[in-house]
């Protein structure tokens, strides 16, 4: 009998909640099972997930295969026709501790309206398997419905964790000794609008700061500009714990194409937040989701995509050739041909590869605090790699000396 194995796919708070879900089912004695915790974001997402299921059942043929995740929730009976899994499970149920109590009449597929949820569930876990840092969710669902994208319908509205829930999951985690929180959800910066008084995401952080004062890094997973509070923009400035990587919710550089979007923001509003952030933090860096070959989008309008990971020196980016999602505005709108998708996708990750090399090299010679992840390798506080020279303490904060780079990783020597 061994214990459950956690299959985990897309974005960092279904890393958080496999925790959850792990806790869970080793509280209630579930083995011999694999959970697969799906992603819906893109087709390819799911095509990755469907072929793990089928690996899953043919390397392990006596296992039960639960399947939950956004693409479970979105298309339930899609996954319960596929005979290699056992049971279907929506989002809201997979976080519940009696979800994991199998009866032996318990329905195969339970899955509900995620729609109907209003409330999000404190859930503490002390640790995460085989990580330095630790993802903590701050609020769930989205209230927009940009037209390309599907996850709202696997996550439903917005709902934002309790501020002293967020306080008591961050002790418990800096007891354990992680030193780098990652705020995360579905839409971070609407954080709050649903709870009394309507706390914003700055004022959140700053009561958090304040609370949990043996916290040494706090990172934010992704930021919508047109959310940012001025809250938010005081601790950008002033509060060296806040790490000065913000990777930017962007999807096009094109005026138009964002219109069709049904995004909130312009190219100029982009530009505006990168100048005002670096003038803030002169050191700051940008990363960005950015879509490619979104429905209608001409060469011209492409172009202005890679103009503005050149303009704003934007990092790091996740790129998505555009995916047709059934039941999104977008699908209906004349298509771009698969070809021109991927090789735009491609473009922009040359652009933004580019982007990555620049700023590498200006850090040859400056110092940064490292945290250490493992195999002498960690992340600094722009969400560099690096990797030292010799052995140092896995999970400690080291500071570090830039010596070189090795394709897209820094080499260190530790500061004496």
């Amino acid at each position: 009998m061994t214990a459950p194995q956690i299959l985990t796919f897309g974005c960092r708070l279904n890393a958080f909640e496999s925790e959850v879900m792990r806790g869970h089912a080793e509280a209630a004695g579930l083995t011999d099972a694999i959970i697969v915790n799906s992603c819906a974001v893109t087709a390819e997402a799911e095509r990755q997930v469907r072929q793990s299921i089928r690996r899953a059942r043919r390397e392990n043929p006596a296992a039960k295969i639960i399947v939950t995740g956004c693409a479970a929730q979105i298309d339930p009976g899609k996954y319960a026709a596929m005979d290699e899994v056992d049971r279907v499970i929506g989002n809201e149920e997979k976080l519940r501790a009696g979800t994991w109590n199998f009866a032996a009449d318990a329905p195969r597929v339970s899955v509900n309206d995620i729609m109907n949820v209003r409330e999000t569930a404190p859930h503490l876990i002390a640790g995460f398997e085989g990580r330095a840092r630790a993802f903590v969710e701050i609020q769930q669902g989205c209230d927009h419905r940009c037209t390309f994208c599907i996850i709202p319908f696997g996550r439903g509205n917005n709902r934002s964790v309790p501020i002293g829930v967020i306080v008591d999951q961050v002790r418990l985690l800096v007891a354990e000794g992680y030193r780098e929180i990652v705020l995360t959800g579905v839409d971070i910066t609407d954080y709050g609008k649903d709870l009394p008084g309507t706390p914003a995401l700055g004022e959140m952080i700053k009561r958090l700061l304040a609370l949990v004062p043996d916290l040494p890094r706090l990172r934010l997973s992704s930021v919508d500009p047109a959310e940012i509070d001025p809250a938010l923009f005081g601790l950008i400035a002033g509060e060296p714990r806040l790490m000065p990587h913000f990777h930017i919710s962007v999807q096009s550089g094109d005026d138009l194409i964002l219109k069709r979007m049904k995004r909130r923001h312009s190219r100029a509003d982009i530009e505006a937040f990168v100048a005002r952030v670096r003038d803030l933090r002169p050191d700051a860096v940008f990363g960005a989701d950015i879509i490619a070959g979104f429905p209608t989008e001409t060469d011209a309008a492409f172009a202005n995509s890679v103009s503005l990971v050149e303009t704003c020196g934007l990092t790091w980016l996740h790129v998505f050739p555009y995916s047709e999602r059934p039941g999104t505005p977008a699908a209906k709108m004349p298509q771009l041909p698969g070809d021109v998708r991927k090789a735009r996708a491609a473009d922009l990750r040359a652009a933004g590869a580019a982007q990555v090399t620049l700023f590498l090299d200006a850090q040859i010679g400056a110092t940064a605090d490292v945290l250490v992840e493992k195999e002498r390798q960690g992340r600094s506080p722009h969400f560099a790699t690096v990797r030292f020279d010799r052995a140092v303490a896995d999970g400690a904060i080291v500071t570090a000396r830039i010596i070189g780079r090795d394709n897209d990783i820094l080499i260190a020597q530790k500061a004496a």
